[in-house]
Parts: C-alpha cells; sequence; structure tokens
C-alpha cells in the first residue's frame, strides 16, 4: 500500500468516556473537512482513568479502556474507506511509577537490581548519600515516614492470590522481597517449614525463580484456614501504630532496596530520572536495546499490521540519545513496512537559531516553531515598547523576557530540580577528582559554575556524542558560557573552562577506554537530561505566569521577546 498524502490531521484525546469506537461515526465527518489523518493520543495501557495516555503502565497491550485492539482495528478500517490514515503518538522517554499497577515497576521494588527490569528504568544505584546506599528514595508518603508508620499509614498486606506480602499507602503498592518473608512467617510454628524455604531464597542463586515457585506454594496453602489465619496473626504484629509493630515493620522495610520517603524529599534526594519532577512518571533507559524493544514491541506490531500511518514521538529531548534512538526507529519502521514510508514527527522546542537536526532521519518537529511564525504575523514589533513600558510600570518585573525566564531557572534549580541538579555536580565531581590536574576542584565551585552555565543556556539541550559537541552545539554552548562568565566571579572562571572540555569540548572517544571515559559520557549525558527540563520548567511553567507584556506571545515554542 502507498503511503497516504498527508493533508492536514485532526488530534483525539482518547480516554474511558472517549473510546476508539465513539470515534468511529466521526469519520466520515472529519473526511469532508479534508482531514487526512487522525493523530491520536497514546493509546498503549495507561493508569486506570487516565485522561491522557502519557502514563503507560503495560506498554504490550493497546488500553482496554479505550476498547483494546479490537477497537482499534474498528476505527482504521473506518479511516480506510474514506481513504484516511492514523498518527500515533507514542511515549518513549517515561512509564507510570508509584501506585499499584506497574508490573516492571513492581518487580522492580520487591528484587532490586536482580529484577530483570533493573535496567529499564533510569537510576543511580550508587548514591553519595549513605542513607540512599543501594536503595531507591520512593518519595510516595503523604507524611514523614516516621509519622506514616506510627499512624498505620504504612500497612503490611497479603496477597492471597498472588501469595506476596507488600506494603501498602493510599494507593501505592510496595512489594516486600520473598527474601525477606521469613522475618514475616517464621514467628509461628504453623508457617515455619515455609519461612525456611524461603530464608534459603539468600543463599540461591536462582533465586528469583525460586522465589516464582515458592509464592505460588504459599498461595495454595493460604486457602487452608488454618494457615490464612497464621498468615493474619503475623501481620498484626507488624501495625505501627502499637511500639512492637513499629520496630518490626521499621526493621522489615529497612531490607528493602527501596527507602519510603515523604514526597517534599523527592526535589533534593530523588536517585532516578523522572519525566520534569513529576514522581508518578519515572524515565526509561530506552537506549538499551532490551528496553528499546520491550516499550515498542506492540506499536511495532500494529505497524506490521498496516494499522499506523505515521508516530509523533513525545518528549524527545529527554532520552539520552535522541539521534540514536531515532535513526534506530526509522531503521526498524522501514523494516516493517518496506512498500511506503511512515513519518516520524519529534515533540522538539526549537531555540532562536536552532534548526532540527538533519541526521536524525526524521520527518520534522511537531510545530512549535510554524506556530511561533504564524503568530508573528498578527502581532505589529512597534508595539513591543509600549507594552513593555506599561507592564514594567505596574508591575515592577522585568520587560525583557529572558530576564524572567533566568530567575525561573535559578528557582527551579535550587528547587524542584536539585536533585537532578545535584546529582550531575556529582557526576563532574567524579571527572574532576579522576585527574590528578583537577582534582582540587571544590563540588561547591563546580555547583556554582555549572548553575550560571544552565541557567544561561540559549536551547533546550546540546546533543553531544563520541565525538563531542558538534559546531551546531557550539554555537549555543559557548553562548551560555558568555553568559555565565558575565554572572561569575572570575575565581570561578576556570571552572567554566573545564566545563566547556568535560562537556563535549574534548570529545570522550579520545580518553582511554574503561572508567575515565565511562564517567566523562555519563556526565554529559546527565548534563544534557537535566538542560532541557530546566528550561521547560522554568519557561513554560513559571516564566510564562509571571511575564504579561503580551500574553498571547506566552505560548511554548514561542520567541517571547519578539513581536
Amino acid at each position: 500500500m502507498n503511503a497516504l498524502p498527508l493533508r492536514a490531521t485532526q488530534r483525539l484525546q482518547f480516554h474511558k468516556g472517549f473510546t476508539l469506537d465513539d470515534a468511529v461515526p466521526l469519520v466520515p465527518y472529519f473526511a469532508q473537512l479534508g482531514i487526512s489523518h487522525l493523530y491520536a493520543s497514546p493509546l498503549l495501557a495507561a493508569r486506570a482513568g487516565s485522561m491522557h495516555g502519557y502514563d503507560v503502565v503495560d506498554p504490550t497491550r493497546v488500553n482496554p479502556e479505550l476498547g483494546g485492539e479490537p477497537a482499534l482495528h474498528r476505527l482504521v478500517a473506518a479511516l480506510r474507506e474514506h481513504g484516511m490514515g492514523l498518527i500515533l503518538d507514542i511515549v518513549s522517554n517515561h512509564m507510570a511509577v508509584g501506585g499499584a499497577d506497574n508490573p516492571w515497576w513492581l518487580d522492580l521494588l520487591e528484587w532490586g537490581r536482580l529484577s530483570p527490569y533493573s535496567e529499564f528504568f533510569d537510576i543511580q544505584w550508587h548514591s553519595p548519600d549513605p542513607l540512599l546506599k543501594g536503595q531507591l528514595l520512593m518519595p510516595f508518603l503523604g507524611s514523614d515516614y516516621g509519622e506514616a508508620l506510627q499512624s498505620g499509614n504504612l500497612a503490611l498486606k497479603f496477597d492471597a492470590v498472588q501469595g506476596g506480602f507488600y506494603v501498602e499507602h493510599y494507593e501505592h503498592r510496595f512489594p516486600i522481597c520473598p527474601r525477606d518473608y521469613a522475618m514475616i512467617l517464621g514467628g509461628d510454628e504453623l508457617l515455619k517449614p515455609l519461612a525456611e524455604r524461603f530464608s534459603a531464597l539468600a543463599y540461591q542463586d536462582d533465586a528469583y525463580t525460586e522465589a516464582g515457585w515458592l509464592k505460588h506454594v504459599l498461595a495454595e496453602r493460604a486457602t487452608e484456614a488454618s494457615v490464612l489465619h497464621a498468615i493474619e496473626r503475623q501481620l498484626a504484629e507488624f501495625d505501627g501504630r502499637q511500639p512492637d509493630g513499629f520496630n518490626h515493620l521499621h526493621a522489615l522495610l529497612e531490607q528493602q532496596v527501596y527507602r519510603l520517603a515523604s514526597w517534599r524529599t523527592a526535589a533534593d534526594d530523588i536517585n532516578w530520572r523522572r519525566f520534569f519532577d513529576v514522581n508518578e512518571l519515572g524515565g526509561l533507559r530506552v537506549e538499551r536495546s532490551a528496553v528499546f524493544e520491550a516499550t515498542h514491541g506492540k506499536i511495532f506490531e500494529l505497524i506490521s499490521q498496516g494499522l499506523v500511518d505515521g508516530l509523533r514521538i513525545d518528549h524527545i529531548d529527554g532520552l539520552a540519545d535522541p539521534r540514536g534512538y531515532c535513526r534506530k526507529l526509522r531503521r526498524r519502521v522501514d523494516s516493517l513496512s518496506p512498500n511506503r514510508h511512515l513519518p516520524i514527527f519529534v515533540e522538539k522546542i526549537l531555540g532562536e537559531g536552532e534548526t532540527l537536526r538533519e541526521d536524525w532521519q526524521v520527518d520534522g518537529t511537531t510545530g512549535y516553531e510554524f506556530m511561533n511564525q504564524l503568530s508573528l504575523l498578527q502581532h505589529d514589533p512597534t508595539g513591543f515598547a509600549p507594552l513593555a513600558e506599561l507592564w514594567t510600570r505596574y508591575s515592577e518585573r522585568p520587560a525583557a523576557f529572558i530576564e524572567e525566564a533566568r530567575l525561573a531557572r535559578q528557582q527551579i534549580l535550587n528547587g524542584s530540580l536539585a536533585g537532578d541538579f545535584e546529582s550531575v555536580a556529582q557526576a563532574l565531581l567524579q571527572v574532576a577528582r579522576d585527574d590528578v590536574m583537577t582534582r582540587d576542584l571544590t563540588l561547591g565551585a563546580i555547583r556554582r559554575a555549572l548553575q550560571e552555565l544552565i541557567v544561561h543556556f540559549p536551547v533546550y539541550r546540546t546533543y553531544i556524542s563520541a565525538r563531542g559537541r558538534s559546531a551546531h552545539d557550539d554555537v549555543f554552548f559557548l553562548q551560555a558560557l558568555a553568559g555565565a562568565r558575565s554572572t561569575l566571579g572570575e575565581g570561578d572562571w576556570p571552572v567554566l573552562d573545564h566545563l566547556e572540555k568535560w562537556l563535549g569540548g574534548q570529545p570522550w572517544r579520545n580518553r582511554p577506554v574503561g572508567r575515565e571515559r565511562k564517567m566523562l559520557k555519563h556526565a554529559c549525558v546527565r548534563f544534557q537530561q537535566l538542560t532541557s527540563p530546566a528550561a521547560a520548567k522554568a519557561v513554560e511553567d513559571t516564566a510564562f505566569y509571571r511575564s504579561a507584556v503580551l500574553l498571547s506571545r506566552n505560548d511554548v515554542g514561542f520567541s517571547t521577546e519578539q513581536f
């Protein structure tokens, strides 16, 4: 089948109140309007009740709340009758976490690095914080940890169907590792044989597999009333509202691969990548082949069935390697649909003077820059001066939007993204310590220089490769460097010179293979994954709400100061 010519799209936001079948009777109307393609919000299984679909919990199936795969076939059949196509929005950067509905995330919490999904999520396992050594911070508690324990808001529960123990906190479920089931079961004579078998997992190489079988045995035994009552008696020993129960439950939780904490700790202490500062959306390492295949398998299946006519990639700048991802996706899509070209569009905000990289092999962006140009046709540039004067006089805020944006970036880096910022600073400190010529650089100096560099960054991010920064990237990086130099004291200028080299000025492929090269690459990737959310949170979520010289120019991807 030849590719359907892309003429005009109509975006549809699917959810349980507007399913794929609900869109079928609208197709003739869209066709009469001249629409060539429906552009669908993400269709993979999302969190129950999701109104947008970007919080995917199971990428292996089409969302049953939308009607599932049968409904998708019916919608595509209706589109084909009218010569129309379907463009899918896909989320490659993150999944919904927390809650009790993401099987990959729950398995990770249960087994830590023994879980086959431990490399799926973007986790910093070696935190500099001794309290988080080998543990994941779980900032999902509505209060401080001790208070949640004492109030009974952390309750140890038993899943009789699955044969598993977990701690419940409102909608959140935190699995207990089967190797620790003996701490729960061991105090009862009836349960002691089971406790000993679970305890033995600590010494078995195949503990992950063996535990699955033992949980099945526990579930079967729990069908006996005497065994179930014994388990319930043991659970009562972990009631945090009682002094002994408080100590027992705390000791059990201390053995897990996660550390439960108040939601307020996330900004400063988070040790895994999120979507911006949203605790319920965990970053994926889609640059890994196993993750790429697992998260895209259903999409590829739908393409091979001829149901999809194009893809829109959400938040491309969140990925470790956008270029590598796009090129890999293009190769796979072409192999699945060899007789037609399926366009791939990326959600990418282009800064002033920035263009989409041609070597990504995608067909374009989602059009923020086009809307910016269209908006400019509707505005008289001579209006800026009187409106700016009026705004400054009555608000006592800066009229220059760039000043408002820089103030917001400082706030974001010291606030909601402080933990992410600290992660980059620590990564750069390790690079400095690894070289005798730079080991005297202090963490404080690196923090000051890094913050000013990000505050003055003119684009969302660079795309550093093993060969270093491209000439295209260099223009923007040097612009940020000059801005940072203008606001930093001269004593910190040498630190900026080192950052210029480490962050793409000197290619990491020229470094010796091993630890040194790995550390430098890690620092570069983390830096680039920070500048993007810092820009988005500062500009879109903060400065746009503070600067009102002219609200019609405050939109995503707009050059706000340009009238």
